[in-house]
């Protein structure tokens, strides 16, 4: 637009052309007005998560008051002791009384903010007689929660980023929360201790929740501790915070903190959906009912890296239309499903997955796109497998 402006001057003058170019420059201006522009922490919500941001307020304004104390010295001492104003340099080597004082002084600023700062890690370490232990668990690129005690105990499902690929790929405008949205948010009461425990399956991830003052690494082969009583209902977000591989960034943790009795009307529902999903192990499945589930598992699971069409992106994430594992046994593809492949980005899916939903997924992918073998898979012998 700003270039048709600049154009249409052609023989109109100087004034036409600074016309146009104001209205390039407000363009431009305009689009970066819609971004945040926050330059704190996020607003706490949590007793712990206040005393984080008032020490880090107050360890601002000690960096801000070091910062122009020495500068001002350095500034006063170019601008009067100058060779041009006849200033000449003193002759000593050492001032005993300057080097205790500078000694003493920072001593002291660090010994009044360790006591803050410590005092607070050591209540973000103190995990004791929570409400409600929920487990946590890092994959490549969702979470896995398990409600370990309380009236949840047993509830368990995966939460997986849920901003359309359409905005991702720029086909469609961003929304508000783009890539820190998921299907499956974790739920908690207002005003109860929540110990979270962490661990990971395949490469570190972190879990992190800033409105929390909660950034604790999930670790393969540990299981680490973190907690939170959150003091006001909301929605309230975060997003794994270790370099964990290509999609790190689309990799959200999503809190709802709600009241008692919609917490209990949660608890409920997810108890009831899990009783009527649970699939019976005898079923016999047709081609077309695992077609469809097959898709949905596929799309929510592994078309971030195999993509949508089954063309992958080597070399990192191989094509799965007209693959070798694809199109080889059907053995050999529902153990690398299940078991993962070491040394790579296949994640294992056997603790992710049902025996209907891996079953699902391997006769969809060995059935869509070109690849047509006509073969069913049942869960059954997904069931089979584990057991070897």
């Amino acid at each position: 637009m700003a270039i048709n402006k600049i154009n249409s001057c052609r023989g109109q003058g100087y004034a036409c052309l600074v016309r146009g170019f104001t209205a390039g420059a407000l363009a431009v201006f305009a689009g970066l007005a819609n971004a945040a522009w926050e330059l704190n922490l996020q607003m706490p919500v949590t007793a712990l998560a206040r005393r984080v941001y008032d020490l880090h307020t107050l360890l601002t304004w000690v960096i801000f008051i070091i910062f122009v104390g020495v500068f001002a010295v350095v500034t006063w001492s170019i601008i009067f002791h100058r060779k041009s104003r006849g200033h000449k340099a003193a002759d000593f080597h050492d001032n005993t009384t300057v080097e205790i004082v500078w000694t003493i002084v920072p001593t002291l600023v660090l010994i009044a903010i360790a006591f803050p700062a410590t005092s607070a890690l050591v209540e973000m370490r103190d995990s004791s007689q929570p409400d409600l232990t929920i487990k946590a668990t890092g994959y490549q690129w969702k979470w896995g929660y398990e409600y370990v005690t309380g009236d949840a105990a047993g509830v368990k499902f995966m939460s997986v980023m849920s901003t359309p690929r359409e905005q991702i790929d720029n086909k469609t405008p961003k929304g508000e929360h783009y890539l820190l949205e998921v299907d499956h948010p974790l739920v908690v009461p207002v005003g109860k201790k929540v110990r979270v425990l962490l661990t990971a399956t395949d490469v570190i991830h972190n879990w992190s929740v800033p409105a929390f003052a909660v950034k604790t690494d999930a670790v393969p082969g540990f299981l680490r501790d973190t907690w939170f009583r959150a003091e006001k209902e909301g929605t309230y977000r975060g997003q794994c915070s270790e370099l964990c591989g290509k999609d790190h960034g689309f990799m959200p943790v999503v809190v709802e903190v709600v009241s008692a009795e919609k917490y209990a009307t949660w608890v409920a529902q997810q108890k009831a959906a899990m009783a009527a999903v649970t699939d019976d192990p005898t079923k016999v499945w047709k081609m077309d009912e695992l077609m469809a589930r097959g898709e949905k598992v596929y799309t929510a699971n592994c078309a971030a890296c195999h993509q949508p069409n089954g063309a992958g992106l080597p070399p990192a994430f191989p094509a799965l239309d007209g693959s070798k594992i694809t199109k080889g046994p059907k053995a050999g593809h529902l153990d690398i499903v299940l078991k993962g492949k070491p040394g790579t980005a296949m994640a294992a899916f056997g603790a992710q997955l049902s025996d209907t939903d891996i079953a699902a997924v391997v006769a969809y992918e060995r059935n869509a796109w070109s690849n047509k073998l006509g073969e069913l898979i049942q869960p059954a012998e997904v069931k089979a497998l584990r057991g070897k």
